[in-house]
């Protein structure tokens, strides 16, 4: 069979992921932060792209106004003396040891402002837990090769503080003896804070104890042989197998809840995360208005000495200029179709969800994305693009949009309610309980059933439970 070479006209459409498209659906899912940090970036790095900034009140007022007020002598000037007096006075001497910081102190924050630094730059670090132990690693009495044992010990801590390798692997990276790491182990281990570089939470309180000085061996026994029980709450056997009653096995437990068994959690290298909320939600009337929050966010504009500056380009400059301006056209566009985008969806949120402003999280109805994908005319991918990672503040608190979509649950009228609104109050049952007698997961499901006509599994109870990071009744319960 002949090959050969033929041409053939085909007329298709077919979808093509553009640069310019691509950064427009980036745009939807980047948070508030996000999307501050990246018009920053772009700022920085097209020339044809500035922030505008608007005029104040004060500077928008006319002239006219200001002279029949400067007429009638309501503007006062200072008098001589005192304006010499404020240029010529020598404030450091006239405090003296009144001031609030000392001389030297003031001589320094001076001599660092001289030199440009920030007030972050001469802010001190979080201690680590790594750089903590490091630092008495160097305090304490160790030769050369215990030095080494005991950073590679610090450097096998888990964020806990537990130690998460075991002797023989140490000493064999170190290149010594396991009788050698053992005894530089136990002297880490009483480094601060105690009970560090534990292998598991035994071995952490024990050292505790050993260090407190507490010597009860009721108080060992119940530490090292029976902690499964105590969590369990397993308290009558324990009393009857000690020949001590209730209270005195809550002094001994009282005591065990003074210690510590994650000693490096105090040092999480995490930071706190704070919200900033994308839009408010507040009731005025009747009605419910939509605020965008835009504080902080650019407003942009083309810069007008660089767009004077493309008409007289040539070659490649002129192409490189009209690329950074389609660039920084299509970026203002982005923005804005984003921020309209986010306004729609929680419009439709607070149409759907109007029981939820009124009255709070019992009353959240479910909801699905295409629902309001069908209500504004958008398809279901940009709406989940544009409820990622976005906040809003509402009279109830703050939530996340994802937050508004949740599954149905059927009740025994033929109507539904959402899955977040149960949980809510499983919740406030769970508030509410006795806590020497707590309500069960069987107990729940006949409360929702014969109250709210909630008909809900057991099995679902216990999911929803464990969710809201709520143990088992068993667990709640209450002896003393």
């Amino acid at each position: 069979m002949a090959l050969e070479l033929r041409q053939q006209l085909k007329l298709s459409q077919q979808l093509v992921m553009t640069p310019q498209l691509q950064q427009a659906i980036k745009l939807l899912q980047l948070s508030r932060l996000e999307l501050m940090e990246t018009v920053q970036q772009e700022l920085l790095e097209n020339p044809f792209l500035e922030e505008g900034f608007e005029e104040a009140e004060s500077e928008r007022e006319s002239p006219e106004n200001a002279q029949p007020a400067e007429a009638e002598g309501v503007v006062h000037e200072m008098p001589s003396d005192e304006k010499s007096l404020q240029r010529e006075a020598d404030w450091d001497n006239y405090l003296g040891d009144f001031a609030s910081a000392s001389r030297q102190s003031q001589m320094r924050e001076h001599e660092a402002l001289d030199e440009g630094l920030s007030f972050e730059a001469r802010l001190t670090a979080k201690p680590s837990l790594d750089g903590h132990l490091a630092w008495q690693t160097r305090l304490s009495n160790f030769t050369e090769e215990e030095k080494e044992i005991a950073e590679n010990i610090i450097g096998n801590l888990n964020s806990s503080g537990y130690l998460s390798s075991t002797v023989d692997e140490i000493a064999h990276v170190t290149g010594s003896t396991p009788e050698a790491v053992e005894s530089v182990l136990l002297r880490v281990q009483r480094f601060d804070p105690v009970g560090v570089a534990a292998r598991d939470p035994r071995e952490c309180l024990l050292v505790q104890l050993d260090v407190y000085g507490y010597d009860d061996p009721i108080l060992l026994s119940l530490v090292s042989d029976h902690l499964e029980d105590l969590e369990k709450k397993r308290y009558k056997p324990l009393a009857r197998k000690f020949k001590i009653s209730l209270e005195e096995l809550r002094e001994y437990l009282d005591i065990i809840q003074t210690l510590d068994p994650m000693p490096g959690s105090s040092f999480g290298s995490g930071e706190p995360m704070y919200v900033s909320p994308d839009a408010y939600v507040y009731k005025f009337d009747d009605n419910f208005v939509i605020v965008l929050n835009e504080d902080g966010l650019p407003r942009l504009q083309l810069n007008s000495l660089y767009m004077d500056s493309l008409q007289g380009g040539k070659g490649k400059d002129k192409d490189y200029f009209q690329e950074k301006v389609r660039s920084a056209v299509w970026l203002m566009k982005s923005l804005y179709q984003r921020q309209r985008t986010l306004y729609k969806v929680i419009e439709s949120i607070v149409r759907f969800q109007r029981d939820f402003f009124e009255e709070g999280v019992t009353h959240l109805r479910p909801l699905i994305l295409k629902d309001v994908a069908d209500d504004i005319g958008m398809h279901e991918s940009t709406v989940s693009r544009i409820t990622t990672n976005k906040y809003v503040a509402t009279p109830h608190g703050i939530f996340e949009l994802k937050f508004f979509f949740n599954s149905a649950l059927s009740l025994d009228d033929g109507s539904e309610v959402g899955s977040e609104s149960v949980k809510a109050l499983i919740k406030q049952l769970i508030g509410e309980e006795d806590a020497k007698q707590p309500l069960s997961d069987e107990r729940i499901v006949d409360i929702l059933k014969d109250k709210l006509q909630v008909n809900i599994a057991r099995r679902t109870v216990a999911k929803y439970r464990t969710a809201l990071n709520i143990p088992s009744s068993s667990k709640r319960k209450q002896i003393f």
